[in-house]
């Protein structure tokens, strides 16, 4: 039973309870059919977190551990940074308006950088476990969840079966509801707003960090919650990557070329990303043409992607075929990772890549950022799509793809 009467108002627009129960009967079947009785999940930041955000509608932050018991035939168990000692029973499950589906809360102050606390949260997680000391455990997140919280729990209870679950819940939550899509479709129009605000006031003398504060300052005003904002400026002939704060500390000069990306989520926490190219006053010669030029066989690369995002394509396959088109145009082939889905996770999967064994289907949420270097620029473009029973349709990002004059 949820007693969830009144959504606390301190949640940043929470994920209605409809959709939340649509989840976990989604994975309560999945665990069945699998023949697992209950889930242990842990992830301790809300950029690549989205599995415990994801059954809890609540972010992992700050590198604390969150940990998450989900059992087949009852309500969760959540473990998460707190004093010592607390055990918290919600009854009914989630009746404090905010830990929906969560009947039982411990909490611990660990700290991943005191190693001397981990096996603190490890000790409360076996606790909820040992129902199921005999049973099937599947484990969700394993790239992420803590050697020493597998390391503990097998050793407690040793006579438990343990199992990879991190495919089985992709494979949920990777397609997205109507309510997600319009989630993250907000997320979408939140960046075109922040990308405005740069070419609007992006102007020499500013440095690249300056220039990335407007794009946070704009998406926290409307809800953001976490995110990164890469960026680089560079002088023609120069060409330079996208990269992070800590290397953003270049003055942007007149003529520079100045190449920005927005990847943050929006209020609920589902990201979106969107990057364009500004050119900062007056380009030097040649340097315009080039630009356009080269965007023109960057957008041609993308929709060679666009185009075989179908239900159904393996992720190997528009690899293949995008980096066949680099090639036999004279151009590099990516062995990066250029086009991907995102949720709650900044990356999620699919990826499209040669070693992905999952294919596209119909509302997955996909980004596609090709780019690639010439002596002189680095041309790319960045967008989000939703994909519809016949593939992509237009970018979710209501913004022209061109290049951007500021500053002049």
């Amino acid at each position: 039973r949820i007693g969830v009467s009144k959504m606390s108002d301190r949640i940043n627009r929470p994920i209605s309870t409809k959709e939340m129960e649509r989840r976990w009967a989604a994975i309560r079947a999945a665990m069945d059919q699998a023949g697992i009785d209950v889930l242990l999940m842990q992830n301790n930041n809300d950029h690549m977190g989205g599995y415990t955000k994801y059954v809890t509608d609540a972010p992992a932050t700050n590198g604390y551990p969150n940990t998450v018991i989900f059992p087949r035939d009852d309500f969760m168990t959540q473990i998460h940074q707190g004093p010592f000692g607390l055990d918290r029973e919600l009854d009914p499950a989630g009746s404090d308006g905010i830990h929906r589906g969560v009947k039982r809360m411990l909490t611990t102050p660990s700290y991943e950088s005191a190693p001397y606390t981990r096996d603190y949260d490890p000790e409360l997680a076996c606790l909820a476990l040992a129902p199921y000391k005999t049973g099937t455990i599947g484990l969700v997140g394993t790239y992420q969840m803590s050697y020493a919280l597998v390391d503990y729990v097998k050793k407690v209870l040793p006579k438990a079966t343990y199992v990879e679950a991190s495919d089985m819940m992709d494979r949920i939550k990777v397609i997205k509801s109507a309510e997600e899509l319009d989630f993250i479709r907000q997320t979408a129009a939140q960046q075109v707003v922040s990308m405005q605000a740069i070419i609007d006031q992006l102007e020499p003398g500013m440095t690249d960090s300056d220039a990335a504060a407007i794009a946070l300052y704009e998406g926290n005003k409307l809800g953001s919650e976490q995110g990164v904002y890469l960026c680089q400026s560079y002088e023609y002939g120069k060409p330079a990557a996208i990269g992070p704060r800590h290397l953003q500390g270049r003055v942007i000069r007149d003529g520079d070329i100045f190449n920005m990306l927005v990847e943050n989520n929006g209020a609920g926490g589902y990201f979106t990303e969107i990057g364009r190219t500004i050119v900062v006053g007056d380009a030097p010669a040649g340097a315009l043409e080039e630009l356009e030029e080269e965007l023109a066989f960057t957008l041609e690369a993308q929709r060679i992607t666009l185009d075989m995002l179908k239900p159904g394509a393996p992720c190997a396959e528009v690899w293949h075929a995008f980096n066949t088109f680099m090639r036999n145009n004279g151009r590099e082939a990516e062995t990066r990772l250029y086009c991907h889905g995102q949720g709650y996770d900044m990356v999620e999967r699919p990826l499209v890549r040669q070693d992905e064994p999952m294919c596209i289907e119909q509302n997955m949420n996909i980004v596609c950022h090709p780019g690639h270097m010439t002596p002189n620029i680095w041309s790319w473009i960045c967008d989000n799509y939703i994909i519809s029973d016949n593939g992509p349709g237009k970018s979710i990002h209501d913004m022209p793809q061109k290049i951007f004059h500021a500053g002049s």
